[in-house]
């Protein structure tokens, strides 16, 4: 992709003849070595940077480095990891992706690992600006189809941000037939009950702000439900939620998203399952035409959130925890009694990896239990 208008430079990835000075750039690195070092195994750092240094496009780059390491960190750390709903996706048309938000890094990267494998077009990324801890983060990201969102500035830029971010969603969409993955929330919904903002729909109205239905109509917003096994940041999810009950003003700190970057990517996941919806252009038209903004963002908001509810896949412990949950016997006939202990002994287990003042043992496992239990309840309250 070569984009020559100079509109979106600030937020774009990296044309294809910017990719080898990043490159350059990265290698020269001496954090992003130490960094990568460890990802990219067996390759030595001298092999690694041959390899890199041959990168010339986006596609080079995803084609030679991410995918043979994704593909490794799949095999060590996943069951199986499957897609579905392929038929959904239309050739030659650029769609929204919406999905739930598991994990920082590893949502979009295995979906484009699974468009990779069908021989589709990857989705450009987008990323929010408060990850981009280190420059050569900013630079790995841009080279790998990622845009920027920017996230660190005052309430009086936040529309005019926002509505060049729109622009820029809108014009990759419908100018170069180029999808995107967008996550339906800033940040991983920690407890699982994803929920779509409408702040999030709202910025994707203000390309168009005359016709908001059919601005968002536009980007062929096609759901997409990620369900992981295991989530191997529940207990750093855990641990975040306790430190915001004793201290309502705690934030994470760069050093805390670095952890759950590295632990969500290098920790075991079980089985993965994608699964793509239905483009909800046909549902979205049927709401009439004089409903306000708001009141019509609040419908397409619970659209998108019902067809990713009824599209997650389920895991014996997911129907485990909505039983604990919910102190009833309703799915026994979907696990064992060995089952369900072993379920028991990993939430303990990952309790135990949390270390902080005043640690209460019984709220972070029952906020653990609705991590994998919270899916099972919206998917029932769907129907």
């Amino acid at each position: 992709m070569d984009n020559s208008d100079n509109q979106f430079d600030d937020i774009r990835p990296l044309n294809d003849n910017e990719v080898p000075e990043a490159i350059a750039q990265l290698i020269a690195d001496e954090k992003f070595k130490r960094a990568a070092e460890q990802i990219v195994k067996p390759y030595t750092w001298e092999q690694f940077t041959s390899l890199l240094s041959t990168c010339n496009s986006q596609y080079d780059f995803q084609r030679k480095i991410v995918y043979p390491i994704m593909n490794r960190l799949i095999e060590k750390t996943t069951k199986e990891m499957n897609g579905y709903g392929w038929e959904n996706v239309k050739e030659n048309e650029g769609n929204l992706f919406i999905s739930n938000h598991r994990d920082i890094v590893l949502d979009a990267a295995f979906f484009n690992m699974l468009l990779f494998d069908k021989n589709q077009n990857t989705t450009e990324i987008a990323i929010g600006d408060n990850l981009l801890i280190y420059p050569w983060i900013e630079k790995l990201v841009r080279i790998n189809k990622s845009f920027i969102v920017k996230r660190g500035v005052s309430v009086r830029q936040m529309l005019i941000v926002s509505k060049h971010l729109s622009d820029y969603i809108h014009d990759c969409i419908r100018n170069r037939n180029q999808s995107i993955w967008l996550a339906q929330r800033e940040g991983r919904a920690k407890d699982s009950d994803d929920r779509t903002q409408t702040s999030l729909l709202k910025m994707l109205t203000l390309h168009d702000s005359s016709d908001p239905l059919n601005t968002i109509k536009q980007l062929n917003i096609i759901p997409l439900s990620i369900s992981y096994e295991f989530d191997p940041c529940d207990f750093l999810k855990a641990k975040e939620y306790q430190l915001k009950r004793d201290n309502p003003e705690h934030k994470k700190s760069q050093a805390d998203d670095i952890e759950n970057m590295y632990t969500g990517m290098v920790g075991y996941k079980g089985r993965v399952h994608f699964r793509l919806g239905e483009c909800i252009n046909p549902v979205i038209s049927d709401i009439p035409s004089e409903t306000g903004r708001n009141e019509m963002l609040d419908k397409v908001a619970e659209i998108i959130d019902r067809a990713i509810f009824r599209n997650y896949s389920f895991f014996p412990l997911n129907y485990i925890a909505y039983d604990l949950m919910t102190g009833s016997q309703m799915f026994a006939s979907e696990y064992s009694n060995e089952e369900k202990q072993n379920f028991i002994n990993y939430i303990n287990s990952q309790v135990e990896k949390i270390d902080i003042p005043n640690k209460d043992v019984e709220f972070l496992r029952s906020k653990m239990i609705e991590m994998y239990g919270n899916t099972v309840k919206n998917h029932l309250n769907s129907k």
